[in-house]
């Protein structure tokens, strides 16, 4: 038995999902890794990175055309699987880009749009931010207060959005507003338009090396041509969040892996007492539910993608996978810094800096409150909330 692979669930990947897997986590491990600790510790985000991860065909990798690589949904999530072994500032800017700006633009944008912003976005030449969430409707997107003013042949905007990753340093935001109708639709709004500032939120205990940041909105002009024409009502946005949590489920089973890896790694090779860590009992149960919890979040993420490439992934399914893998997974980072003792807490190691970003993936795209109501109404045929 594997102990990284107990379920020997590699031998069910198809060649060319492993040569994807494997490429990508190349980069992370040569690329990435040297430079984390001290982007996490000065709370800035790798400028290379767009530009890296274009060149790798990674960003909007399950789209079809303009410049997208069209991969299948198995193999965006080994992806953000191994993106977020790396660190999950890393794996948000890719889902961001690719799950919400891009997929936005390519599910509800006109042609001119497409092909526009998408061959850009893809090579990691231009930058997107997806503008939903507010200082007042997070949970509950229905209340969003920002609104968009019909104003002869165009739209004024006018409102605030909060914890929008990639916000200040993108080309262009996909920005959801509430029409003179009452309908929500979407809008690109580029950078440097008129009344429009994107300011980085400063102070984070977690997701430190990502860029987050609020938007504002204050009397913003934009043309006609700036609405994303097949998007209305709330059926737009959280289409687009669907695609970002289905990369968080494979992204938190990354994270949990990076994390027992380097508890297995240290219980084998230090020693105390005159023994290594790993011959402890109770190192050992810590290793053994850590292991069972990794394997299962890896298996429940290769279901999914499974289902979603046959077109038969169900959202309430989606919810599943997010409530499962990022619980396991901040239940692995907090074992795994036992496991490490004093050293767990340092950046020599990745195992803080995984369950401080894991607090964040919990709440973001769908609290896991929010996610236990989804799966206790299509459990129940009863809804919470109304």
């Amino acid at each position: 038995m594997r102990p990284t692979d107990p379920l020997a669930l590699d031998a069910q990947l198809s060649d060319e999902e492993r040569l994807i897997r494997d490429t990508v986590r190349r980069y992370v491990r040569d690329r990435f890794l040297p430079r984390i600790a001290k982007h996490y510790e000065e709370g800035t985000f790798p400028d290379g990175v767009p530009g890296e991860l274009g060149e790798l065909g990674l960003l909007g990798m399950h789209l079809e055309g303009y410049g997208c690589a069209g991969a299948s949904a198995t193999a965006y999530g080994l992806t953000c699987m191994e993106l977020e072994a790396g660190d999950s500032g890393l794996r948000s800017f890719c889902s961001v880009q690719g799950s919400l700006a891009m997929f936005a633009i390519h599910h509800w944008g006109s042609e001119a749009q497409k092909e526009r912003w998408l061959p850009p976005m893809a090579a990691g030449k231009a930058i997107g931010c997806f503008g939903l969430t507010e200082p007042d409707a997070g949970s509950d997107p229905a209340s969003m207060r920002t609104r968009a003013r019909s104003d002869g042949d165009g739209w004024i905007l006018d409102g605030q959005k909060m914890w929008i990753t990639n916000g200040s340093i993108a080309d262009v935001a996909v920005v959801w507003a509430r029409t003179d109708e009452g309908k929500i639709a979407g809008f690109l709004v580029e950078r440097g338009a008129e009344g429009f500032s994107a300011p980085v939120m400063h102070g984070k205990l977690s997701l430190r090396a990502s860029v987050t940041s609020e938007l504002i909105l204050d009397g913003v002009r934009v043309g006609a041509d700036a609405r994303l024409p097949g998007a209305s009502g709330l059926r737009g946005p959280l289409s687009c969040l669907n695609e970002a949590r289905y990369g968080i489920v494979w992204g938190a089973a990354g994270a949990a892996r990076a994390c027992f890896e380097a508890a297995l790694d240290y219980a084998t090779t230090r020693e105390q007492f005159g023994r290594k860590l790993g011959a402890f009992q109770l190192t050992q149960a810590k290793l053994a539910e850590m292991a069972v919890t990794v394997a299962q979040s890896n298996l429940l993420a290769l279901h999914l993608g499974r289902l979603k490439d046959a077109g038969e992934l169900l959202p309430e399914q989606v919810s599943f996978g997010k409530y499962h893998n990022v619980r396991g997974a901040l239940e692995v980072a907090r074992s795994a810094r036992t496991v490490l003792g004093a050293n767990g807490i340092t950046l020599e190691y990745p195992v803080l800096r995984h369950a401080n970003n894991l607090e964040s993936v919990l709440t973001y795209e769908g609290t896991h409150e929010i996610h236990a109501l989804v799966l206790g109404q299509a459990l129940t045929g009863e809804s919470a909330f109304s």
